[in-house]
């Protein structure tokens, strides 16, 4: 075999056993999907989520993992894969929830599994938006303002024809 053929073209990093559920890390996942590694970084330093900070650290994992053991540069690469998946089968941790009459309940505490990949190509395709995948942070100010843009919505009340309540002071 030749050494060209045996060159990688993305460099991986895998965390397993996160002690967080899969829906939340894949609301994460989705939003940097195909974006480059500099802007993914930027995105989740600042993102308001608390799933955010493992797969942020996770990507300089990988990002490490690329330069030091594949001769890749930094500077150009891109988020070509990132997965979640559930942890093992019973794979999460019970706690007891009180119910009512002395009863209690199992609270399932659900692991996950996260592969991410990045490459010095963009992917071929670019993911689909998907609902749910931003992670932006809306400030009180923000959130203030766009209230103030918004038109605000038409009075339901019916008004009374201007005839008919001149006619009815008199």
């Amino acid at each position: 075999m030749s050494v060209a053929a045996t060159e990688r073209t993305e460099a991986v990093a895998h965390l397993k056993f996160a002690r967080m559920g899969p829906r939340k890390l894949r609301r994460v996942a989705d939003a940097i999907r195909g974006k480059s590694v500099r802007e993914a970084l930027v995105l989740l330093k600042f993102a308001g989520v608390f799933a955010a900070a493992p797969i942020a650290k996770l990507l300089s994992s990988a990002v490490a993992n690329a330069e030091n053991n594949h001769n890749m540069s930094s500077d150009g690469l891109f988020v070509t894969r990132i997965t979640v998946d559930g942890g093992p089968g019973g794979g999460f941790t019970k706690r007891l929830d009180p119910r009512a009459q002395g009863r209690a309940a199992f609270k399932r505490k659900r692991l996950s599994h996260v592969t991410i990949a990045v490459g010095p190509q963009p992917p071929k395709h670019q993911p689909k938006r998907r609902p749910g995948a931003s992670i932006a942070l809306k400030t009180r100010t923000q959130r203030q303002l766009q209230a103030a843009s918004t038109k605000p919505a038409a009075s339901r009340r019916k008004k009374a024809p201007a005839a008919a309540a001149a006619g009815a002071t008199e």
